[in-house]
């Protein structure tokens, strides 16, 4: 990175800003490695957001902020003090009081909000979950294994969407519909679901389904942009792509 830094004139001009979305855009690549459980790309894609880690870091000590060295010592205290039932003489007996006692410290020792730490910059239902989740360590949810409850939230969220559709006001049926979302993510939260990885396997499988009904109204010598396929047609289409999908 040294190198790179003093001698390539790309690297020379590259700035925090000018990486953001680089990082940002390796992330969703590492994220996507993941999902498909490709050992052999997560690999590679770690590789690439170690090489922006050392990226920041030198241009932390190149405007006199931080060098990679203070990076690393300030995360190992963080862990340090974080986790006392390891390096202290707190108890936790599971998972649930490890978090617990984790949000306890920070809030003593950061002084910040309990979801002041959820990222600004998350993607919308990633957020949604995460802030689920904190509320969740104070206490504020509902009992844990209450799917129905839960469920019953959800109803009643869309039976208020319904009713600000009736009235015709879009503000209202956004923020209407804003809260179905998040009552579905925090359902899936408790069937112990990704409510994210849920979504990216539909879009995944519409995707398939879509191409596949695609090449079949091709193999008719047809397209599904011909203004003569109806929608009934290519919906027929559509149903015998999802079969010839589920045989396979």
């Amino acid at each position: 990175m040294d190198e790179l830094r003093e001698q390539c004139p790309w690297d020379k001009e590259q700035t925090i800003e000018t990486l953001r979305a680089m990082t940002l855009e390796e992330t969703y690549e590492l994220t996507g490695a993941i999902d498909e459980e490709n050992w052999q790309e997560i690999k590679g894609e770690l590789g690439d957001i170690m090489l922006h880690l050392l990226f920041y870091a030198r241009i932390g000590k190149e405007q006199q902020h931080f060098n990679l060295k203070d990076v690393l010592e300030t995360v190992t205290e963080k862990m340090i003090r974080r986790h006392p039932h390891i390096y202290g003489d707190t108890l936790a007996a599971d998972a649930a009081a490890v978090k617990r006692n984790w949000q306890k410290i920070k809030q003593q020792k950061e002084k910040a909000s309990i979801l002041g730490g959820v990222p600004k910059s998350l993607p919308s239902m990633i957020k949604a979950a995460r802030i689920q989740e904190k509320a969740r360590q104070t206490g504020f949810d509902w009992p844990e294994g209450d799917t129905h409850s839960v469920y019953l939230k959800v109803q009643e969220e869309l039976s208020e969407l319904q009713n600000a559709i009736q009235t015709g006001n879009q503000q209202d049926i956004q923020e209407e519909l804003g809260d179905v979302f998040f009552s579905l993510v925090n359902y899936a939260r408790f069937l112990k679901v990704d409510a994210d990885k849920a979504l990216q396997g539909c879009n995944q499988k519409f995707i398939k389904r879509f191409n596949l009904m695609e090449q079949m109204a091709k193999d008719q010598g047809r397209s599904i942009t011909d203004a003569d396929l109806s929608f009934e047609q290519m919906d027929a289409l559509w149903e015998a792509a999802k079969q010839k999908l589920k045989e396979n």
